[in-house]
């Protein structure tokens, strides 16, 4: 085929290299007939220049070849799929019509297509997830499962590609968002190897020392490793072979990301964590041997070594709900070490590699696709209710959760996620029954609706009709469907209390003869201390507020619209105080730019780093829908970022400055007499600096001070150091 595409060499010979390897690997899937079509579909589209490369610099055509051979290696998915990610970029550019991929290529490929291009829009020149659009994704997501396969996939092959990348700052949020989002996408779908490799990529970007640190000691570590692993092998597979199983057995290292999270769980260092690897049996068995092949690998190992009870986990009986079956021990091997084994067949050991794709190929496999369709259901109901971060909050929740399997009087199995409560399982049911649930009944002991569920309950539902959803239920709830029905039916509890009471209150007014006028009533509930209507009619239904209040607020809001009263009332000098405010809001000049240039918007400045015009900041978009502001070295940015990327937003200062802002500096030196004296002079003879409190400590020889101060801005900040570090018997001046 005729090069026509915008490519540097290097990236020609990698196109020739996919091809290649793409048309091997889709040769049973994808007829020539296909791949040639597909073929002049992109060389028409690169004539044009409708492929732009992205934020990271990397041709859409290589990110696309790669991405489907990932699709074909790692996942195995067919024809459709494969076409899928070749063509789902000339849609979005507007190369080709979605109506005639389904004409050349069938409707299979346009639906995916369609999903993958709504994704895509999303992603355009900005490759992040941003909270106002997280419905959206999930929408996209729910639409057809191979969709999020494909988009996995995509999001492995950019994370393997962006090492060298200048753009530093869009790595770190591609890093942060394949971490809380992708990655347990992964884990949820059963596709375990791409899980971990997102993992220890995001922490490689995110945490370089970390990722190094562990890799090293692991390089170090490795020929002592696999030397212990052979001998503990050796002996289990003589064994194996004398009961005339036939299996193969491998030791698997674990994730760097899950040796790091282990070393901040544990507060211990790399040498302090001991299960560094697992030891993998896969057996070759017949479908109807597979568990009767497992128990007996149990047995025999379990002779040999003492098992830890604890740390036993059957997911044969119960398999996982994306379809993951195992059976894990912990045997106690040679030297005294704990030392993990994974039971399992060629063909569960398949699903766990590559997750749902694998299911297709296996017919009347528990769990699997109908397991993942009905999670994806799950997420389909929890968008009919709740805001996006909380919907966001929870997605990740329900993700990373282990599962809990808890069961109906009439033995009827649901799962959950660990810490799921009765409450959960009441809504898991029904939700009629969730509405009025007032406790259950576990083991004939009565147990109240906060309850936590363990594996194995057996759960009895106890219901109330004058039972209703309470505010304090969306603590209890730890489910995303519970919590979704809920705030549902909070609102709508709302809505007929707030009618009900603006009912009462028009007939009210009626019969005092009085006309309602919404302009006024708008300006009462104002001066009433309500800007929004729902609350105000909310405050009367909850009798917060007095109906009478309202009607004297009204009428005397009439007088002073006709003039008869003034609109200020006159407050005596014995009541008047000059307050200072000295909440950190930015005024004057001082205005940030917050993401895609939204001048004036509301924020407030974080007390945990107090940050002043001048430095570098983000903000954080705070549950209740407010901006707050962040020093970027602030030590809570972090975890933020980690836990809370999707919330992460840019933000930067303009304007000149001007406003006060309260910083507190931390001053050690010597106990010597007038020290203090000095620093405070410094202070005062700066009329543009306010000194707000100081806090002295003195202790043999030395004093430890704190000192608040307003001022301008950095540079201000930076002169003021400077002069006080030059204070004689100042030892050091450090900012919070």
């Amino acid at each position: 085929m005729e090069q026509k595409f915008a490519l540097t060499e290097a990236e020609k010979a990698l196109y020739t290299s996919l091809h290649e390897q793409l048309l091997t690997l889709s040769k049973d899937e994808l007829p020539r007939d296909d791949f040639a079509r597909m073929e002049t579909y992109l060389s028409e589209a690169a004539e044009t220049h409708a492929m732009q490369r992205d934020v990271f610099g990397l041709h859409p055509l290589i990110t696309s070849m790669q991405t489907a051979v990932i699709v074909a290696t790692e996942i195995g998915m067919s024809r459709a799929a494969i076409l899928s990610v070749m063509l789902n970029r000339l849609v979005l550019c507007g190369e080709v019509s979605n109506e005639q991929i389904r004409r050349d290529f069938g409707a299979d490929v346009g639906t995916i297509i369609h999903g993958l291009a709504r994704i895509e829009e999303l992603y355009e020149k900005n490759p992040i997830i941003e909270s106002e659009n997280f419905r959206q994704l999930l929408l996209s997501f729910a639409e057809d499962m191979r969709v999020i396969l494909i988009v996995i996939a995509n999001r492995v092959c950019i994370m393997r590609q962006i090492k060298d990348a200048a753009n530093d700052d869009a790595r770190r949020r591609v890093a942060m968002e394949s971490s809380y989002l992708y990655a347990p996408l992964a884990h949820k779908l059963g596709l375990y190897k791409l899980k971990s490799e997102l993992e220890d990529l995001s922490l490689k970007y995110l945490e370089h020392d970390a990722y190094y640190h562990i890799k090293e000691k692991l390089n170090a570590t490795k020929k002592s490793r696999d030397a212990y692993i052979q001998r503990f092998i050796q002996p289990v597979e003589e064994k194996l072979k004398a009961a005339g199983l036939k299996f193969h057995m491998k030791g698997r290292t674990k994730s760097i990301h899950s040796i790091w999270q282990k070393m901040k769980k544990q507060k211990c260092p790399f040498e302090g964590v001991y299960d560094l690897f697992a030891i993998r049996v896969i057996l070759d068995s017949e479908p109807e041997r597979e568990k009767q092949d497992c128990w007996q690998v149990f047995s025999i190992i379990t002779d040999m070594y003492q098992p830890n009870p604890k740390r036993m986990r059957d997911w044969l009986s119960i398999p996982k709900s994306n379809g993951y079956e195992s059976l894990h021990i912990t045997v106690l091997g040679p030297e005294g070490k704990w030392v993990e084994v994974q039971i399992r067949t060629e063909r569960m050991d398949e699903v766990a590699e590559r997750g749902l794709a694998a299911h297709w190929r296996y017919k009347g496999v528990k769990g699997g696709e109908g397991a993942v369709e009905s999670w994806l259901q799950s997420i389909r109901n929890a968008l009919e209710a709740g805001d996006d971060l909380q919907l966001m909050d929870q997605f990740k929740m329900d993700l990373y959760e282990d599962e809990v399997f808890v069961f109906t009087p009439h033995g009827d199995l649901f799962k959950l996620p660990q810490g799921a409560t009765v409450l959960d399982f009441a809504y898991a049911i029904h939700t009629k029954i969730g509405n009025h649930c007032t406790g259950g009944r576990i083991g004939g002991k009565m147990v109240t609706l906060r309850q936590v569920l363990q594996s194995g309950d057996q759960v009895e539902i106890m219901t109330h009709a004058n039972q209703v959803p309470k505010q304090d239920w969306l603590n209890v709830a730890k489910t995303s469907r519970a919590r979704s029905k809920i705030r549902q039916a909070l609102k709508e509890m709302a809505a007929t209390q707030a009618a009900f009471a603006k009912e009462e209150l028009e007939r009210k007014f009626k019969n005092r003869k009085i006309d309602i006028d919404e302009a006024t009533l708008m300006h009462t509930m104002t001066r009433l201390g309500y800007r929004v209507v729902t609350d105000f009619y909310k405050a009367l239904a909850e009798g917060t507020l007095e109906i009478n209040q309202v009607m004297d607020a009204y009428v005397q809001q009439q007088r002073y619209n006709r003039g008869e009263l003034s609109s200020q009332p006159v407050q005596s000098a014995e009541n008047y105080s000059i307050k200072d405010d000295s909440r950190q809001i930015a005024g004057k000049g001082d205005v940030l730019v917050i993401d895609q240039d939204m001048r004036g918007v509301d924020f407030t400045l974080a007390k945990c780093c107090q940050p002043v015009y001048g430095d570098s900041v983000f903000g954080f978009l705070t549950a209740g829908g407010g901006i707050k502001i962040h020093r970027k070295d602030c030590p809570n940015a972090p975890a933020l970022r980690s836990r809370y990327g999707y919330r992460i937003i840019d933000a930067r200062w303009a304007g000149k400055g001007g406003s006060q802002y309260a910083i507190t500096l931390r001053i050690v030196g010597q106990d010597n007499l007038g020290i203090v004296n000095n620093i405070t002079s410094i202070i005062s003879k700066d009329e543009k600096l306010q000194l707000r409190s100081i806090s002295i400590d003195s202790h043999d020889g030395l004093f430890n001070g704190t000192l608040t101060i307003m001022l301008e801005d950095t540079s201000r900040l930076k002169q003021l150091v400077q002069k006080l570090e030059g204070v004689r018997g100042v030892k050091s001046v450090e900012r919070f």
